[in-house]
């Protein structure tokens, strides 16, 4: 099979976030994968010479392998529409709003997504844990993150009121806004999509994560062999069926394209609640989205292949609107 497209591709990595040595990682293995298919492609670390480095390298698609801030919450996508370069994955608004945890969760929460309850404390506010537990209708233990933080960055479980003022502020270093909800004791499991906006999306095997002490925290994520995956899941076939379905519609709800990840905590009776979904999920050596397309019989670079056919489509549609409105 012949290449996708003869045009110049950039796989943009680094970025500035907290996230920058994991998408470096990511976008490494992404430019090989693509060199391999021998694709006119170049890596570049994002900085503040990207439009120079864009247009000095002449580029005319561009890979998305930026996790966190600056790269997965709708900013370089936005930049990317500005300057007219069709890039990979969700666009500005399914970016910006995956991004926002509390955003999710609130759309989701809107079209009977079953979500964890929770509050937003804003940097500035100190309430008492007693008065948080009671006003959200919460009881310990409770999960406090960063609202529009990956990789587990700034997560801390409160177990005992003695962690709650630490792990506030642990929050809030990372971002203005911190959410409260309730921990939900059992299984973690993931479902990544694969899909692109002329294509029906396909759902990829769940994975089930067995992190030590039950906590998929940042070590866990990304050194080898502190965490079990379990692919395909060894769930009962109503609960996968049920994350699949959810995973879905999550996709679809918030207008995601290419490749996206939903991330579920499933209580022991086997009720699922949606956490959270990626619209950039990594693809290092460890990462979940290439484990969940193994199994599904997709090879790394086929992966990769079908994730820039998303940027494709884009160009596609744009290059349709830009007929229609000359006509027009």
């Amino acid at each position: 099979m012949g290449r996708m497209t003869e045009k110049r591709i950039a796989v943009l990595m680094g970025g500035r976030s907290s996230e920058r040595e994991i998408s470096l990682k990511t976008g490494q293995a992404v430019h090989q994968a693509l060199l391999r298919q021998r694709y006119d492609v170049v890596a570049i670390d994002v900085g503040d010479r990207l439009y120079q480095d864009l247009k000095e390298q002449e580029i005319a698609i561009a890979f998305l392998s930026l996790h966190g801030l600056g790269g997965e919450d709708g900013l370089v996508q936005g930049f990317l529409e500005t300057i007219g370069i069709p890039y990979t994955g969700s666009g500005v608004r399914a970016s910006a709003v995956g991004m926002h945890k509390v955003m999710t969760k609130t759309l989701l929460a809107a079209h009977g997504i079953p979500v964890p309850s929770g509050t937003v404390i804003y940097e500035g506010e100190r309430p008492s844990l007693a008065k948080v537990l009671k006003t959200a209708r919460l009881q310990l233990p409770i999960v406090v993150k960063p609202v529009s933080q990956g990789s587990t960055i700034g997560v801390t479980i409160v177990r005992r009121a003695t962690q709650w003022k630490e792990a506030l502020a642990v929050a809030h270093r990372y971002d203005s806004e911190a959410m409260v909800e309730g921990y939900i004791p059992g299984h973690e499991a993931t479902v990544s999509i694969l899909g692109t906006a002329m294509n029906k999306a396909q759902v990829l095997p769940a994975i089930e994560i067995v992190a030590p002490e039950g906590f998929y925290d940042f070590s866990a994520k990304y050194q080898k062999g502190k965490t079990q995956y379990l692919c395909p899941a060894p769930l009962s076939p109503k609960v996968l069926q049920k994350i699949e379905e959810l995973a879905s519609r999550s996709y679809e709800i918030l207008g995601c394209e290419g490749a996206a990840r939903v991330d579920f905590r499933i209580t022991p009776r086997g009720q699922p609640y949606v956490l959270e979904i990626n619209t950039v999920p990594g693809m290092t050596a460890t990462s979940l989205l290439p484990m969940a397309a193994a199994q599904a019989g997709i090879g790394y670079d086929d992966l990769v292949e079908r994730i820039l056919g998303s940027a494709l489509d884009r160009a596609a549609r744009c290059a349709q609107r830009t007929e229609l409105e000359s006509v027009l």
